[in-house]
């Protein structure tokens, strides 16, 4: 059994010494150059994940931006409702007083 296993390993052994050489035979390219491939295909990927990143955080400032606009907006709303608010209390207030003074002059003692 043990010579069994040890066949085995010797023939995969021999498969994948073979293999690489036969690998090594028909590459297209040296070391080398298949290094420096891959170097220059992982810069291009590097560059166009940049890209993406740059996109992404373009498109998040646009819609920070165009949140903070839309809050100026209804900021400048509320502050115009409540200006308009009190600018109504403030008559109703001054109306007030007009006629109870109107009234306290009216009546006699």
């Amino acid at each position: 059994m043990a010579d069994d296993n040890m066949n085995g390993l010797g023939w995969f052994l021999a498969g994948l010494g073979i293999g690489a050489l036969v690998g090594v035979l028909y590459a297209p390219k040296s070391g080398r150059e298949t290094r420096e491939d891959l170097a220059a295909q992982a810069r291009d990927a590097k560059e166009k994940a940049n890209q993406y990143v740059d996109q992404g955080r373009e498109q998040i400032n646009d819609y920070v931006d165009k949140g903070r606009t839309q809050w100026s907006q209804y900021v400048d709303k509320g502050k115009d409702f409540l200006a308009q608010q009190q600018e109504k209390v403030a008559s109703a207030v001054d109306t007030g007083k007009q006629i109870y003074q109107e009234k306290v002059e009216s009546q006699t003692y």
